[in-house]
């Protein structure tokens, strides 16, 4: 039999040899990744039977062994859990306790969780009870020097919300996170939105409430964050010396706290608690160089959605076409791709599809507190989030200036001009889509990142965001180019690196705050 030679004493006894037949196998590989592919694999992972993929739902486990499936027939190592391709993450199933969750304070102050105010959102499993001031946060954040002197850490923040036809503004969004980063120990926000859609959110109490249970996100350590009308809360706020209706009137004013003297109390009761958990899909593909197979590039989408709701035409299932059954079909086509090259890539490939996106990031946090691999040994994180639908000729990656993966596909974007696809900066810097996708649980870890996105459109979270809208001919186009800028990531001598500022500004500040 014949023996074959490592990759690397391959690159240095017949160089053009090898790059030609490497060049060639890319070549067939790419060419694996085709517009009927892509629209099958969609239909599979969108189809009805899916239920819009929840987290956690026995359809999120049918979506996560279709995916184990199709990486154990394309020969790709397991990574997960107990020699499998499925690593699980804890999770709470909870029921709140409506009779016994409130929020108090001295002068009158008395909501009900379900009739008086909802829970918007939590991140992690908060405390049952937290007491602390009431401080009023109005205004629009601005310059770091007025964020620095909130002073809300410990107080229950009760933040007055700009809105727009139902949504919370940007400004208002931009506002709300240096309210987080000085961490409350609770946050209210005060809304003008529609009754019907708070009724709309007090129904859902009567279904579980699911949260992580590791690290820093398990008991005791999260955060509430709740919402109240401005009806429900006028009238106290006045009392204490707080005009809701002059603050509204001048929202652009520089962000400020006010002191309201008051002590808050917030009860967030459980009635019951059970644990359960929900699955990522760990996919390795070994690299041909006995250096750099040790280092890793990772193809990653989420493979949840936001499962079945309701909707005025009567579709209940929000099956999440292009949200993100595009990018999951994508990282798929591309691990088989791999899969096809021989010799492989330099570097290993991981092919990792995540859960709970749509609750918080859940699955990729979970990925990056528990890696199966040293985390100092990814280099890059390739993330695929939304990209069947829009223009036919642009893609958005998010993150380029970043690192010099931003380069890197400038370079390899020149020399791929017949897939007619071009790579663009961000057109929604204000969204902050940085932060909004399983990209940033690596990127806050010191991995370099690129983020495809394609953005968002009338269909987001809405049941008839389908198949039939998925233009897969432009989504093949777009995973060639991710193939070939991964090819070049996996094979280059160095490893990508950050821009120093880049760094500082996310990497050591969010490690500063863990």
């Amino acid at each position: 039999m014949k023996r074959s030679i490592p990759a690397t004493l391959a690159l240095l006894l017949a160089p053009a040899t090898l790059a030609a037949q490497m060049g060639a196998s890319a070549v067939a590989a790419a060419a694996s990744i085709t517009e009927q592919d892509i629209y099958q694999r969609i239909g599979v992972l969108a189809h009805d039977s899916m239920g819009g993929r929840d987290t956690p739902s026995p359809q999120l486990e049918t979506t996560a062994n279709y995916i184990a499936r199709e990486f154990e027939s394309f020969g790709l190592q397991p990574l997960g859990d107990d020699g499998g391709y499925l690593q699980r993450f804890p999770l709470k199933e909870t029921r709140r306790d409506l009779d016994r969750s409130t929020i108090t304070a001295d002068g009158g102050l008395d909501l009900r969780l379900g009739d008086t105010f909802q829970i918007l959102f939590q991140a992690g499993t908060p405390p049952e009870t937290v007491t602390g001031p009431m401080l009023v946060v109005s205004g629009s954040a601005s310059n770091p020097a007025e964020i620095a002197e909130l002073n809300v850490g410990g107080s229950v923040a009760v933040v007055v919300a700009g809105t727009e036809n139902g949504q919370f503004t940007t400004a208002f969004r931009q506002s709300l996170r240096p309210v987080l980063g000085q961490r409350p120990a609770a946050v209210i926000v005060v809304s003008d939105r529609s009754r019907e859609l708070l009724a709309g959110m007090a129904a859902r109490l009567e279904r579980p409430s699911i949260s992580t249970a590791w690290g820093e996100s398990g008991p005791a350590n999260g955060l509430a964050f709740l919402e109240v009308h401005d009806d429900d809360i006028r009238s106290f706020l006045a009392s204490n010396g707080f005009d809701l209706a002059e603050a509204r009137s001048n929202g652009n004013r520089p962000i400020s706290a006010t002191s309201l003297g008051v002590d808050a109390t917030v009860s967030l009761r459980m009635a019951s608690v059970t644990m359960t958990s929900a699955p990522n899909v760990v996919g390795l593909l070994v690299g041909s160089d006995p250096q750099l197979k040790d280092e890793y590039v990772v193809f990653s989408a989420h493979m949840d959605h936001v499962g079945i709701g309701a909707s005025a035409d009567g579709d209940s299932i929000f099956n999440g076409a292009d949200d993100d059954a595009s990018g999951t079909a994508a990282v798929i086509e591309l691990a088989q791709a791999f899969s096809m090259m021989s010799p492989a890539p330099r570097r290993s490939m991981i092919f990792l599809t995540v859960s709970g996106e749509e609750k918080g990031l859940w699955g990729s946090d979970y990925f990056g507190d528990h890696p199966p691999v040293d985390m100092a040994q990814i280099v890059a994180d390739l993330n695929i989030d939304m990209v069947g639908r829009n223009w036919t000729d642009t893609i958005v990656a998010i993150g380029r200036e970043h690192s010099d993966l931003g380069e890197t596909l400038n370079e390899v974007n020149e020399q791929h001009p017949e897939l007619g696809m071009t790579a663009i900066d961000d057109l929604w810097p204000d969204e902050r889509f940085f932060f909004r996708s399983d990209h940033y649980n690596f990127a806050r870890r010191g991995v370099p990142i690129l983020f495809f996105f394609n953005g968002t459109h009338e269909d987001y979270h809405q049941p008839s965001d389908e198949l039939e809208k998925i233009d897969a001919e432009k989504e093949s186009r777009i995973a060639r180019l991710l193939f070939y800028l991964g090819l070049e990531v996996a094979n280059a001598t160095e490893r990508p690196q950050w821009n120093p500022e880049s760094y500082e500004q996310i990497v050591d500040i969010d490690e500063s705050t863990q």
